[in-house]
């Protein structure tokens, strides 16, 4: 099995760790990448495969496939322990939403705040960072007592999340004070070693490229 991904891919981190979780093994192929040009050229592999060119892409043999959360579901196919889907139906459902809310209403705000990097003044930017806070203030809510973000068992919900707010905290929307509970769950999540493995490697490339880091990540390198 091959998994293609980039040192600063958020999807392909997330990819990766599932693989790890799973005890699968893989080659991880990164893909070429610069802070001034991303990701060009585009790895043939990748540009073949993913109609995109994105990061993360999954070869097993025959099988080539694309998007981070194919790959889970693909994974949780072939390797079905452990479980990374809960297998109580309320559970696996909020998993399953709480992954779609990162990847579709958290993430794509930072992506604005990146890109307004140079104008965080900017009153799109203003409304980029309350929109992700928004979901840290619901999923605070929402998290009560629970371990993981979808009940007592660790999903890929957690993984979306956490990797999803790594790139938060660097660009501009930290968890702070009124999120206890979910920093809580983050320290949990950043002692798990296949999080520490994949976050521990961006942090040090982002120390190589001199970007500062959040004060949690300080602590994986």
């Amino acid at each position: 099995m091959k998994l293609y991904s980039g040192p600063l891919s958020m999807f392909g981190a997330k990819a990766e760790i599932a693989l790890h979780e799973k005890g699968i093994d893989f080659d991880l192929v990164m893909v070429p990448f610069e802070m001034k040009t991303l990701y060009q050229p585009k790895h043939p592999d990748v540009a073949r495969i993913n109609p995109k060119q994105q990061v993360p892409v999954l070869i097993d043999g025959d099988l080539e496939i694309f998007d981070s959360t194919q790959i889970f579901e693909y994974l949780e196919t072939i390797k079905p322990t452990p479980a990374l889907w809960p297998s109580e139906p309320g559970a696996k459902a909020r998993a399953r939403l709480l992954e779609h809310v990162m990847d579709e209403i958290y993430f794509p705000p930072i992506v604005q705040l990146m890109r307004l990097a140079q104008t965080p003044d900017d009153s799109a930017a203003v409304t980029a960072r309350a929109a992700a806070g928004a979901v840290y203030d619901d999923v605070e809510r929402t998290l009560g007592a629970r371990t993981w973000l979808a009940g007592d068992d660790f999903s890929y919900a957690d993984i979306t999340l956490y990797m999803a707010q790594l790139f938060g905290e660097r660009w501009g929307v930290p968890m702070t004070g009124v999120h206890p509970r979910l920093r809580a769950w983050r320290d949990r999540m950043s002692a798990r070693p296949p999080v520490a493995k994949v976050a521990g490697a961006m942090s040090r490339y982002l120390l190589s490229q001199g970007r500062p880091l959040p004060p949690f990540l300080q602590l994986m390198v």
